[in-house]
């Protein structure tokens, strides 16, 4: 029998019902859908429905439970970002010239998730490009975030974070290249994982119009997010693995287990600080509380080490990677602006946005330059994972904040404890995990005076997803994990 409480419930419970035969996927999926059509003209998450065939999808499911299968998402509801190919929905990103655009295909992901039986509910918003920390577009409207309506949810991934934390599916795909799934995770109080680069193959999450090759872009990688730890790992699994096209010709998946089951066992380095930006006292104070309770729980805590690679060192290197990366799709004409822009800068300019200005006109040499200083600090990181299991530290330096639409985004800014600070430089702290191509699990920790989520990443070693993914899943066990948003979930209770 469905409750008010099973819009929120996470996917690992949900299976556990549906294969108790507590509940039809069919219910499930009726309720997630009733859901949407009631709360979602407030949030504004799931900007492509896809019912009718996510019921068909149901029905499928309910008669392969009844035949005992047992994949994984059999019959479980969920989201997409917007960006991954679903055959017959737009695909779009959030350009207006691209809004009929629609796949012949699904993703390669997409194809897992059926396969594995999740039941596709619709699509998720996301900003222009997938490029801000805020989910808004002009085909789709702008995400609204459901602790405050005022405030951002998140980006890219900013649509899928929104219709998590509202109970619309227990579980969504995202994407994550300057902490598109972590940076929403942190905002609306949910799970995310940033997985280890290139382990979970991206095909068919492709720009509109670009053919879906399978191919590794760098810095980029698709991940997991939901309301429990557990179930990141759960998504995980199913999407993790090398295309059959590419590298799975040769190569299998095999990942190690976590390095730990014991809480009392982790060895963890806690940041809360750095070089390039401050931290808001909201955020340390979810810091300080969490590493008190860890302390308690006997986790190792150190506060700093000189294995830790150089973070203002990092970000530089990052910056000019990204916007390398990015400015890939720029016109000529733009180009040709940045170039004379960049010609004047001073040598001794060190600063982030001079950085990302280099980084939009990288010369292929000194990508190969950076590329090797890149390198260079992996090693640093892998000396670093001999004495410690995990990096714990902030994902953004404040919760959720007001929407701000101004461009361009350079021009924006961020108040951190109430001082303004270029909005663009919150890149540091995703940096930390994207430029080495680390995973990282985006978790919640508290909630701040103003009621918003306060989340942290935990960022493992390469290719030891579950490392971070078990601690991950102890703290939430110990500590609690997601908290509903309250106005949504006495909304639910009225009308339940």
């Amino acid at each position: 029998m469905l409750t008010s409480q099973t819009s929120f419930a996470s996917a690992t419970e949900l299976s556990a019902a549906l294969k108790a035969k507590q509940v039809s996927a069919l219910e499930l999926t009726q309720a997630a859908i009733d859901r949407i059509e009631r709360y979602d003209g407030k949030i504004n998450a799931v900007c492509v429905r896809d019912f009718d065939r996510a019921l068909q999808s149901a029905r499928a499911a309910d008669l392969a439970l009844s035949r005992g299968g047992r994949e994984p998402l059999l019959g479980i509801p969920m989201t997409v970002k917007e960006s991954f190919n679903v055959a017959g929905l737009p695909t779009t990103w959030g350009f207006p010239d691209q809004r009929n655009f629609v796949a012949e295909s699904d993703a390669l992901a997409i194809e897992r998730v059926r396969a594995a039986g999740g039941v596709i509910l619709g699509k998720t918003n996301v900003p222009i490009g997938l490029g801000d920390w805020q989910s808004y577009n002009e085909i789709y409207g702008t995400t609204n975030n459901p602790y405050d309506l005022s405030r951002t949810p998140g980006g890219s991934s900013g649509g899928s974070s929104a219709a998590l934390a509202a109970g619309f599916g227990a579980l969504s795909l995202g994407s994550d290249i300057g902490g598109s799934l972590r940076v929403p995770g942190h905002y609306c109080g949910i799970y995310a994982h940033k997985p280890t680069f290139a382990l979970c193959p991206a095909r068919g999450h492709t720009p509109p119009g670009v053919p879906p090759l399978p191919s590794n872009r760098d810095l980029s990688v698709i991940g997991p997010m939901a309301r429990s730890a557990a179930d990141l790992a759960l998504l995980l699994d199913v999407i993790a693995g090398p295309d059959p096209t590419f590298d799975g010709i040769g190569y299998k998946l095999d990942l190690p287990a976590a390095r730990h089951t014991a809480m009392k066992d982790f060895r963890v380095l806690l940041l809360d600080t750095h070089p390039l930006l401050p931290t808001s006292s909201s955020v340390r104070g979810a810091i300080e509380t969490l590493a008190a309770n860890l302390t308690k729980a006997g986790v190792s805590i150190t506060r700093q080490s000189p294995l830790l690679p150089d973070l203002a060192e990092t970000s530089r290197v990052y910056m000019r990677m990204l916007l390398s990366f990015l400015a890939a799709g720029f016109p000529p004409e733009l180009l040709a602006d940045i170039e004379t822009a960049t010609s004047k800068l001073d040598a001794a300019d060190d600063s982030l946005a001079a950085e990302r200005l280099r980084g939009m006109v990288l010369s292929h040499r000194d990508w190969v330059i950076a590329d090797g200083r890149r390198t260079g600090l992996r090693a640093q990181w892998r000396e670093l994972f001999k004495s410690f299991d995990a990096v714990i530290c902030p994902v953004m330096p404040t919760p959720a904040y007001p929407q701000d639409h101004h461009e361009p985004q350079e021009e924006r800014r961020i108040l951190i404890d109430n001082q303004p600070h270029p909005y663009v430089d919150q890149l540091v702290w995703p940096g930390i995990a994207t430029l080495p191509g680390l995973p990282a699990t985006a978790l919640p920790v508290g909630l701040s005076s103003e009621g918003l989520p306060i989340g942290v990443q935990i960022v493992g070693p390469w290719l030891e997803d579950r490392t971070p993914l078990k601690l991950a899943e102890l703290i939430e066990r110990e500590f609690g994990g997601f908290t509903p948003p309250k106005a949504f979930v006495d909304e639910l209770a009225v009308n339940a």
